[in-house]
């Protein structure tokens, strides 16, 4: 017989309620950071890149045109890809987002950002950065990024998020990860139609372009607001296709 909830509560201790609101409390200075913001375009990628590296050039470049067409620029506010985003942004006047978070090392904010917290806890900025974006960018990176890409491609694919347009920016670097996921729909472990969930490009006008198209939303109009009840609101996959490929939505 499952335990009920009052059995389940009087088991847990002072520092397991502490813990809880300590989530709770990061969670919602993001989510009231993410409110105050129309939605912008998330850009990830390695920390640990220096500005000169060919990535970061193309992040800077990113950054600036995004600014330039009026999307605001969301990274996780820290140096390499994200400072090379968040400068190119900032150089022009743009809106540069940063949603850092304490780490042991790497991870400061960089002298870019227009809007800046800090968070605690990686499952609280992961959902403040997912939910402050209309489309998603992937540099090359590392564990980090490798995480952060992975969770919102099975969010994405289990529909527990509004389907938004992926970029993985870098052929080079990416090629692998489209033969890991074409070995997994070889095995039946992912099925076809999610492999159109990413596009793998390396002009970054196509992430441009797929941000002209969706608009600029106003800050009380988020994607997420009443997705469960109302899908039709969500981009759909279908949609997504439209957007990356240039079509009509």
């Amino acid at each position: 017989m499952l335990p009920n909830q009052e059995d389940l509560l009087k088991k847990l201790t002072i520092e397991d309620l502490e813990r809880a609101n300590a989530y709770a409390e990061d969670l919602v200075a993001g989510l009231q950071t993410v409110r105050s913001l129309p939605q912008g375009v998330t850009i990830f990628g390695s920390a640990r890149l220096p500005q000169d590296n060919e990535y970061c050039r193309s992040a800077f470049e990113l950054g600036h045109l995004l600014a330039e067409n009026g999307h605001a620029v969301i990274t996780g506010g820290g140096p390499g890809i994200m400072e090379a985003a968040s400068h190119g942004a900032y150089e022009i006047g743009g809106r540069s987002v940063g949603f850092n978070i304490t780490l042991t090392h790497e991870q400061f904010p960089n002298p870019y950002l227009t809007t800046c917290i800090t968070f605690e806890y990686f499952f609280a900025r992961k959902v403040s950065l997912a939910m402050a974006s209309k489309v998603f960018v992937f540099f090359p990176g590392g564990y980090g990024t490798m995480d952060e890409l992975s969770e919102i491609l099975c969010l994405m694919q289990e529909n527990k998020m509004p389907h938004m347009p992926v970029f993985l920016v870098g052929s080079a670097f990416w090629r692998n990860f489209d033969q890991i996921i074409r070995e997994m729909v070889r095995l039946k472990l992912v099925a076809e139609p999610d492999t159109q969930i990413f596009q793998i490009t390396d002009n970054v006008m196509d992430v441009v372009d797929a941000a002209n198209k969706i608009g600029h939303p106003k800050i009380s109009e988020n994607f997420y607001d009443g997705f469960k009840e109302a899908s039709a609101l969500a981009i759909d996959n279908s949609n997504v296709g439209a957007l990356v490929r240039g079509g009509t939505s």
